[in-house]
């Protein structure tokens, strides 16, 4: 929502309106199609690539869980 101030100069008191965003005027997108790739600072990259090995890691010992209550794997 939209939160809109008017100044009422004959009252000197400020109003404020509450503009609901199917009732606004639709905000210009950002066109991504014209953008270059993002740059990552060294830290970055290599919290996202532990990330990616944790979420790795966590899918496999789910996938092996699921195969031993299933019964195809003993341990």
């Amino acid at each position: 929502m939209t939160l809109t101030e008017t100044h009422d100069a004959t009252r000197g008191a400020r109003t404020f309106f509450v503009v609901h965003p199917l009732d606004d005027e639709p905000e210009i997108k950002v066109d991504i199609e014209h953008m270059g790739r993002m740059q990552m600072t060294t830290t970055v990259r290599v919290c996202l690539l532990a990330l990616r090995g944790y979420l790795l890691l966590m899918c496999g010992l789910l996938g092996f869980r699921v195969l031993q209550l299933a019964g195809w794997v003993r341990g």
